[in-house]
């Protein structure tokens, strides 16, 4: 009686709240990383270097940096529902305003800006699955939410290139056209959140009386067990060992993200094939990868193993971009860029089931805004170094060897944790099970 209750309301809570949060997401990645498209034809309107480009596109986890732990405190302490409302809001204006950058300065104030706008977003879904959801099924859920970037890319890639094709309509160029279509659901979804976001179970009058309060009793259990040993205060999740070395661990998987976001299209573009054949071909690898992440959290959680799902994810990834930078067919490039796409969407949700297992209340908002505001920095350096590289050889492999090793220094960071702290982690999975 017990389970078929516990798989019942979970059943409807994942249906109530994954897709629109997926929904959410898939919005929120594709006004981050379009960038990749507009360049295209962008860098030469405005006369950017791949320098420049790299710079701008990264200067974005500057603004998400500086303002990511404030917002996830003020997320926690006034509810989910209105911020996320007002970060989509916000976001949305802003992307939309990218339009009409006119040089290097106002481009890099803007995706500073922007960076600022979106901080809070996404640890503040991680953070509000760990209000709707027992630890041993958090993997598998953030999965579902994170599955919303990679399909964000294989949807995105196409319809951004086709809205370069927009060239000369009222007066404007593709790529502005891009950024203004593009940004329109962020501000229509930010209101939509107002009315359908509920901010914790008790509040939820769309589960039936038996399901709310096994999930109110569920949490609650929950919350009792890691009393003893879990921190709570604001400082304790910012200052948190473990905490720390998680952002390092994220800053790799980061830079690998962003690498792929904003120069794969450009990196299949130098092999000599349209912008529209772009667009398709860059969806061929996130599609795939989006199989292999839910599959592989899903093992996660049934296994209750975190730190090698981890690990091998990262090598896989690393491995992927070493392979990319010596391909010379479109063939081979997609193959490896498809190595790395399943390499860092399976390292996520292992990874982000974590912090969860030794942090609760204040902490726990802080905490998973320190990982991701320093690991999400990953999108600056792998971006920004790639660009630099381009300008000085010529060539985008210097770069990918970089980012690669950042993702082997992720796997290493990895075990040092897991034996480092052994006996901790085993009692809180022993506790999450």
């Amino acid at each position: 009686m017990e389970m078929e209750l516990e798989k019942r309301t979970l059943r409807r809570i994942t249906w109530r709240i994954v897709p629109f949060i997926m929904l959410l997401y898939f919005i929120a990645y594709l006004d981050r990383v379009n960038i990749g498209f507009a360049a295209l034809t962008m860098k030469e309107d405005l006369g950017f270097t791949a320098s420049m480009l790299g710079f701008g596109a990264g200067i974005f986890f500057w603004g998400y940096f500086m303002f990511e732990v404030p917002s996830n405190i003020i997320l926690h302490k006034f509810g989910a529902r209105i911020w996320i409302a007002r970060v989509m809001v916000t976001w949305g204006i802003i992307s939309g305003g990218m339009a009409f950058v006119e040089g290097p300065t106002s481009f890099f104030i803007m995706r500073f800006l922007l960076g600022a706008a979106e901080a809070g977003f996404f640890p503040g879904i991680i953070l509000y699955l760990s209000y709707w959801f027992p630890a041993r099924h958090r993997a598998g859920v953030t999965a579902l939410f994170m599955a919303a970037a990679p399909i964000s890319t294989a949807l995105g890639s196409p319809i951004s290139a086709a809205l370069l094709e927009m060239d000369g309509v009222m007066g404007m160029q593709g790529w502005q056209w891009m950024f203004i279509l593009e940004a329109v659901p962020a501000v229509i979804l930010g209101v939509v959140v107002l009315f359908y976001m509920t901010d914790k179970p008790e509040q939820a009058k769309w589960l039936k009386d038996d399901e709310r309060a096994w999930l109110v009793n569920a949490m609650h259990r929950e919350s009792a067990s890691k009393a003893g040993s879990a921190k709570h205060g604001i400082f304790s999740g910012m200052a948190n060992p473990r905490v720390l070395a998680l952002a390092m661990i994220y800053f790799g998987t980061s830079a690998g993200l962003y690498t792929l976001g904003i120069w794969a299209p450009q990196i299949i573009k130098q092999l000599g094939v349209s912008s529209m054949t772009v667009g398709f071909l860059n969806a061929i690898p996130p599609i795939v990868s989006v199989v292999a992440m839910v599959l592989w959290s899903r093992h996660s959680d049934r296994t209750g193993e975190r730190t090698w799902h981890v690990v091998l994810a990262c090598v896989a990834a690393a491995v992927g971009l070493v392979v990319a930078a010596g391909a010379n067919s479109v063939v081979g490039l997609i193959a490896a860029l498809t190595l790395v796409n399943i390499g860092i969407s399976c390292a996520k949700p292992p990874l982000w089931s974590m912090p969860t297992m030794f942090l609760s209340g204040a902490a726990a908002a802080t905490g998973i805004a320190t990982i991701n505001s320093i690991g999400n920095l990953g999108g600056f350096a792998g971006p920004a170094m790639i660009g630099w590289v381009k300008d000085q050889t010529g060539s985008f492999n210097g770069g990918l060897y970089f980012v690669a090793g950042l993702l082997v220094l992720s796997a290493v960071l990895t075990l040092v944790l897991a034996r480092s702290q052994k006996p901790t982690v085993a009692a809180a999975e022993a506790v999450a099970h």
